[in-house]
């Protein structure tokens, strides 16, 4: 009998609060650019399309429904892909703030972090010198004394208003404390499985992203929630590829995109997010593994179904 592939999510995160428009050409700003990156990253094999957005005028982040609103109707009507919300925003934002379009469009998926933390951006100075609006520098510089808030009180907001609207949640954890955080919210029975654990690695204020680092968020998520989880590595910077690789052939899926790194390759920067998502599809394709569809993705993380959003 021949064993059936594995199948691997590929999570696509299209922009964010992390880079500013100023350090890359390539990353979308407007509605338009920003759904036609996401309908050219879903077409290339992304099957979760994580989104941001930007006020057009300038590209600073925003949770402004009416943005959302722009960008989510016609990822909908020409992709079929699984539609993830952030509900990070930028750390900038109040919760309530964030939590604006993932309450307005009811997701089958959002993002969640899962604990405070300290979020440096302010070394990528070092790296860019020159900004094209006032916005981006106070941005990076700000984050010298920051604390991206997420407090338990956040926390089980969050995941209550996700529950009435039959939203499942992608749980961001930047550090092995937030596992444990999680695992305060499943005790408690506020959280059911299949939990789709994101581990990010190689942010300022998170856990970093030497290889020992992965393994000891994937041993720490096996002891914590056994076969009850499904896991997926997302690696910032330079890091991305990387870390995707040795994630993948332990077990993992794996999300790339612009808000999560520039780069295609040491010093090339990405042309877009579909690029990204290419290079990994061929990496796990010659691991002999099955890329997942959107409605595959449904099955394995229990999601109420593309026709059941409010948008």
């Amino acid at each position: 009998m021949v064993k059936e592939k594995r199948k691997v999510i590929i999570t696509c995160a299209i922009t964010g609060a992390i880079h500013t428009p100023s350090m890359s050409k390539y990353l979308p700003v407007t509605p338009k650019e920003i759904s036609d990156a996401a309908i050219s990253a879903a077409k290339a094999g992304a099957s979760i399309l994580h989104l941001h957005a930007r006020d057009p005028d300038n590209g600073k982040p925003t949770q402004d429904p009416k943005i959302f609103n722009k960008i989510l109707p016609k990822i909908k009507q020409e992709t079929d892909a699984v539609v993830n919300i952030t509900s990070g925003g930028s750390p900038h934002m109040t919760v309530e703030e964030r939590m604006m379009p993932a309450s307005t469009f009811k997701p089958e998926l959002a993002s969640l972090n899962m604990g405070s933390m300290n979020f440096g951006l302010y070394p990528m100075m070092n790296r860019f010198s020159e900004f094209q609006y006032a916005w981006e520098k106070d941005h990076l510089e700000k984050s010298r004394d920051l604390v991206f808030k997420n407090t338990f009180h956040d926390i089980e907001a969050i995941l209550k208003i996700g529950h009435t609207n039959g939203t499942r949640f992608e749980f961001e954890c930047y550090d092995i404390s937030h596992l444990y955080n999680l695992k305060h919210f499943v005790d408690r029975k506020l959280v059911e499985p299949p939990f789709f654990i994101q581990s990010v690695f190689g942010l300022l204020g998170g856990i970093g992203a030497h290889p020992e680092d992965l393994m000891h968020m994937k041993r720490t998520a096996d002891r914590l929630f056994g076969n009850e989880y499904i896991w997926s590595i997302l690696g910032a910077g330079k890091n991305q590829m990387t870390l995707a690789s040795m994630g993948a052939a332990q077990g993992a899926n794996v999300r790339v995109g612009l808000e999560d790194s520039l780069w295609i390759e040491p010093g090339r920067l990405a042309r877009s997010s579909k690029e990204q998502v290419m290079k990994v599809r061929n990496i796990l394709e010659e691991f002999s593994l099955n890329i997942a569809t959107p409605n595959e993705v449904r099955t394995m993380l229990n999601l109420k179904g593309i026709e059941n959003v409010a948008f």
